[in-house]
């Protein structure tokens, strides 16, 4: 059906040449040692992923993901662990050119149905055209490519196969080798296998940058043949069957173990069991999944919108690692910097790590849209695997639980606590992991002499003190405490709990609210303070290469968390001139949609012209600058649920879902009221090269799309708000 036919005549011409090019090809040097190593320094691709998938079962531990044009980071055995950087197909004639199909500029990527993914790609001077779908095997961990290659020029053409492993998250240590018709790498834990049916021709094993296939074939349009390649930054290659005139079809399988027999035997017999009955196995398991789960909500009400939900489903669901059930990860993606794989971020970790905030948002997502279960792994993970003993959970932690950036955040202890109240988590064994996280939250004293909930770090990561989000966090999660404390009856507990948490109601104002500040002549929210004191001109650096700024003059609209958890009424006051503070300072209006920037003259992202976020620009400098978060436009949504507003929500919801890729993968950031350096190319309101999907924001936007639905926010403790507010 996908066959493409060419006249006969020109068949029987181009017939009589493949012979000379197969003998051609022959002739070149086969064997031996690959030259360069140990080959260029590994580097993560971009973060702005437009697909990532796995199979819902359990035994096929791998997953993959998409970045311009090719097939991106491969993660196995865990969602912690990166092992492939990327394949990539080259096209070339032999004599004249040599192009990576990545590089041109023509591509279109869409999800198909489920998870599986079609990339289609036309070369720029329109001499052929490439369509590659993605799916893994269900069985075993692979991943499945299924190639249509056409020659739009009526010539025959080659087209080879490049694997770039980077095994177990560590891309400097890999040995390769040619196995026949097939192509091996590993290491000392993980192997990677590259085979194809109809089987490669040839294979080869270089460097990267000396000897790869990528590097032979653009410079001199013929591949030499090596055998081995030590220790060092290895590719693998394979010349495929298709010609884009006789032969277009072939399938490509990059199978994964712990050893090169386990991960040649996976690729093999993934290849025996045929890309047609992996692809019907891969997407009956996620449709079997969505039956399990809710229906699209009313509030959805264009096909791209039911669409995006649907996927927001899956990827988060798809996030949820096989042998740690439970560990949702943040993202599949290394950003900026952390892509590096420079000796500081080697192995790398950031994003494709479980935090416990970000675990909490992608639980709440999946139990608005039916997904109960999850959100009770999740209580499961977090008490069972993260908590450590003193009872906070760390800043966040790699799948297997072993903490990564040890900076403690009270909001990431607080909100477990939260998520398993809304579950009705009673059990004993629940209550116990909950009471050890509500007695460090109410005991916390910090080095510097500040006592909780004062924080080392508030949700963004980048400061210390006194935040309205934090605190909110913190004062839900000790009146949820409390709740379970009676369940178990711990009266004393619950009492000392809710005690705790009305008097840090009773501060909040002191340590958070302004009167005297910059940007009103009336009382609001400040993004944090220092000191305690938000009347004081304490100052304080931003980071990211911002500037120093009176803590008072620094917003955010944290604060919307008072509302959302029934701490404060959406008609406060206090709240309602914080709002126009936040818009006034932090918000700008794009063709998209409105969105915010994390707080005043925010520096995570890009540099001005574009170019990727570094730490190392010194302070003062504004190298970079933080762009607009889409997810932050979800949480003003569910405000203006609670302020009466359905109206306005059902827009925010509508701008959400505007951020997404062709391939339904939503980001962190979009490009803001800076265009970099006034160049084109960066159009306001559509995704920076940030990480990408993040699954806060896919989370956001399912949580809303329910909350709009139901005309209310669904994610408020009863119990909070009956507390402050009354019931």
């Amino acid at each position: 059906m996908r066959k493409l036919m060419l006249p006969a005549l020109a068949g029987v011409l181009i017939a009589g040449l493949v012979p000379a090019v197969a003998e051609a090809q022959g002739r070149e040097t086969r064997g031996g040692e690959a030259p360069g190593a140990p080959g260029a320094h590994p580097s993560w691709l971009p973060a702005n992923k437009t697909g990532f998938g796995t199979a819902r079962d359990r035994a096929s531990n791998v997953w993959f993901t998409l970045q311009g044009g090719r097939m991106s980071e491969v993660y196995y055995p865990d969602l912690s662990t990166p092992s492939v950087r990327s394949l990539d197909l080259v096209v070339t004639d032999g004599k004249s050119f040599a192009t990576v199909d990545s590089s041109a500029k023509s591509q279109q990527v869409r999800r198909t149905d489920g998870l599986t993914y079609e990339q289609t790609i036309t070369d720029d001077q329109r001499r052929w055209k490439l369509r590659k779908t993605y799916v893994t095997d269900t069985a075993r961990a692979s991943v499945l490519i299924d190639v249509d290659f056409v020659s739009l020029t009526g010539r025959p053409y080659q087209v080879y196969a490049v694997a770039d492993p980077d095994l177990t998250n560590e891309g400097s240590d890999d040995s390769a080798r040619s196995n026949g018709t097939n192509a091996v790498a590993s290491d000392t834990k993980t192997s990677a296998a590259l085979a194809a049916e109809p089987a490669f021709s040839r294979t080869s094993v270089g460097y990267s940058g000396s000897s790869d296939g990528i590097t032979q074939l653009t410079k001199s349009f013929k591949l030499k043949d090596y055998a081995s390649a030590a220790k060092g930054n290895v590719l693998l290659t394979g010349q495929t069957s298709a010609d884009g005139v006789r032969s277009r079809d072939f399938t490509l399988s990059l199978g994964m173990g712990a050893k090169d027999s386990e991960a040649l035997t996976n690729a093999k017999s993934s290849l025996r069991r045929g890309f047609a009955d992996a692809a019907r196995a891969y997407d009956r398991g996620w449709k079997q999944y969505l039956r399990q789960v809710k229906d699209v909500p009313s509030s959805l009400k264009t096909e791209q919108e039911r669409d995006l939900y649907q996927a927001s489903v899956l990827m988060l669901a798809a996030s949820e690692d096989k042998i740690h059930q439970g560990a949702l990860i943040a993202s599949p993606s290394m950003p900026w910097r952390f892509g590096n794989n420079d000796p500081e971020w080697s192995p790398s970790g950031t994003y494709h790590l479980v935090w416990p905030r970000d675990l909490y948002q992608i639980a709440t997502g999946l139990l608005a849209a039916g997904d109960r279960d999850a959100a009770n792994r999740s209580v499961d993970y977090m008490f069972g695997t993260q908590q450590l003993p003193d009872g906070h959970l760390p800043q966040n932690s790699h799948v297997d639980g072993t903490p990564y950036w040890t900076s403690i955040q009270l909001d990431e202890t607080a909100l477990p606590i939260v998520l398993a109240q809304q579950l009705g988590r009673t059990d004993a064994k629940t209550w116990r992991g909950v009471r050890k996280a509500a007695e460090f939250l109410v005991s916390y004293k910090a080095d510097n002499g500040h006592a909780s909930p004062y924080s080392q770090q508030e949700r963004w990561e980048e400061q210390d003190g006194y935040s309205p989000s934090t605190i909110a966090a913190v004062i839900a999660g000790l009146v949820c405490a409390a709740d379970l404390a009676k369940a178990n009856g711990a009266a004393a507990d619950a009492k000392r709990y809710l005690d705790t948490a009305d008097a840090f109601k009773a501060k909040l104002a002191q340590w958070t609210v302004t009167t005297n500040g910059p940007l009103s002549k009336d009382p609001y929210f400040v993004r944090l303070t220092k000191d305690g004191n938000a009347n004081n001109g304490t100052k304080y650096n931003l980071g990211n290469s911002s500037v120093t700024m009176d803590q008072r003059a620094v917003t955010d609209a944290g604060f919307l968390e008072l509302v959302r958890l029934g701490i404060y009424r959406a008609d406060d006051p206090v709240i309602r001139n914080s709002i126009d503070v936040t818009d006034a300072d932090i918000a700008f209006t794009t063709p998209t949609g409105q969105f915010w920037h994390r707080y005043t003259k925010d520096g995570y992202g890009e540099k001005a012209d574009g170019s990727p976020w570094d730490y190392t620009f010194p302070a003062e400098s504004r190298t970079t600058f933080g762009r607009l978060w889409p997810l932050l436009a979800g949480e003003r949504g569910e405000y203006d649920l609670a302020a009466g507003d359905r109206r306005t929500a059902a827009k925010r919801l509508r701008d959400l879902g505007r951020v997404s890729s062709s391939g339904d993968t939503m980001p962190e950031q979009v490009w803001d009221e800076n265009a970099p350096s006034g160049q084109t190319g960066f159009p306001a309101g559509t995704p920076t090269a940030s990480a990408t999907p993040l699954a806060w924001t896919h989370a956001q936007y399912l949580r809303l799309a329910w909350s709009v639905e139901a005309g209310k926010v669904i994610e408020q403790p009863r119990v909070v708000r009956c507390h402050f507010l009354g019931c």
